[in-house]
């Protein structure tokens, strides 16, 4: 059964950071999809960054590059989002999401490709 679990969240002032964690189990881990999304309320579930765990292409959302990065540590089947310089709009439930059908480099941001969930880690910026 494959499980990701997701933690790391909280609150946070502007400018502050964040490192949310996404470990992964039941799951071949190599050379696949995994990213990060996030849904603020009334909004669609939008793709901050993905990551090809085999090639390590990445793929960042315009409204977060430059301040967060999606990073792997295969040892522990885990994978990252270092947020820095948060802002007030990233206040979202960030969710981990695992496991795409085709032949990727750069896995895209589109949410309905990927097959595997976790709970979701609230993160919340004020101003």
């Amino acid at each position: 059964q494959v499980q990701l679990v997701e933690s790391g969240g909280g609150s946070v002032q502007r400018g502050g950071t964040l490192r949310l964690s996404c470990a992964a189990s039941g799951y071949t881990y190599s050379s696949n999809c995994m990213g990060w999304f996030r849904q603020a309320p009334g909004k669609e579930r939008e793709g901050v960054a993905t990551i090809n765990t085999g090639t390590h292409s990445t793929f960042y959302a315009n409204s977060v590059k430059g301040r967060f990065t999606i990073s792997q540590d295969n040892a522990k089947n885990t994978v990252y989002l270092q947020m820095n310089s948060l802002k007030p709009e990233d206040t979202a439930m960030y969710y981990c999401a695992a496991d795409i059908q085709g032949d990727y480099d750069v896995c895209p941001p589109t949410f309905y490709e990927y097959n595997y969930w976790g709970q979701g880690t609230q993160v919340t910026v004020s101003s």
